[in-house]
Order: C-alpha cells, then structure tokens, then sequence
C-alpha cells in the first residue's frame, strides 16, 4: 500500500519568522498560524510544491542540515535574479563543502541550507 507525502516539516527556533521568511522567498501564503505551527503552501490550490511547516524547537542549529531544499531556475539569469533576491531578502552564502559547482549554496536567516540550482 502506497501513501502520500503531505507536507515537509522544518525545526524553526522561530517558527513565525522563518514561515514568512520562506513565503516572501517563495512567493507563496502563509496558510495557518499558531504559535506552535506556521504553514506556508504554494498560492494556487493544488500548486506545484509541497507544503512546508515550521515547528518550535528549543536546541540550536550546529550541524548541516540533512534534507534541504533545491529552488528550480529556468535560466541562468533567473538563477541568479533570485539568488539576488534571496540575499535581499536575508539570506547568506554558506559553504558546506560543495566545492565548484554550477548551484547556489544559500541558508534562510536560521542557518537553513538550501540551493538556488542552475537551469536543468
């Protein structure tokens, strides 16, 4: 019996913060708020992407993270207009020994790895 994946959850010291932070990033809606949960979904229903949730955890970030998310461009002028944006928005170029590579390494405001990837 097979299921289906319904959402990526993300441990957030704050979960506000980082919701919006990747709504504005995305471009999507913050779809469901409490202090204990942020839910952020594409804007169409039924959008490509899945949605994320962020979750109150105490401890800090200390190590690389061992999921992280891929960003799509469609050109390498798209790939680096959104890196830009990206950066605008707060993000930081992080090294996690990728070396060379034709992909962006960002992390969101709480040290979140992510890459913004070259056009496939």
């Amino acid at each position: 019996m097979s299921t289906r994946l319904v959402n990526l959850v993300a441990d957030a010291a704050d979960p506000a913060a980082s919701g919006h932070w990747w709504a504005e990033a995305l471009g999507w809606e913050v779809t469901f708020e409490t202090r204990h949960e942020v839910a952020v979904e594409p804007p169409a229903p039924g959008g490509l992407g899945i949605p994320l949730v962020f979750v109150p955890v105490a401890d800090t970030k200390t190590v690389p993270n061992r999921v992280h998310l891929d960003l799509a461009s469609p050109s390498a002028a798209a790939q680096a207009a959104l890196v830009a944006r990206l950066l605008d928005l707060g993000a930081t170029p992080t090294d996690i020994g990728q070396g060379q590579v034709s992909w962006t390494v960002l992390a969101d405001p709480e040290g979140n790895e992510f890459c913004v990837l070259s056009p496939r």
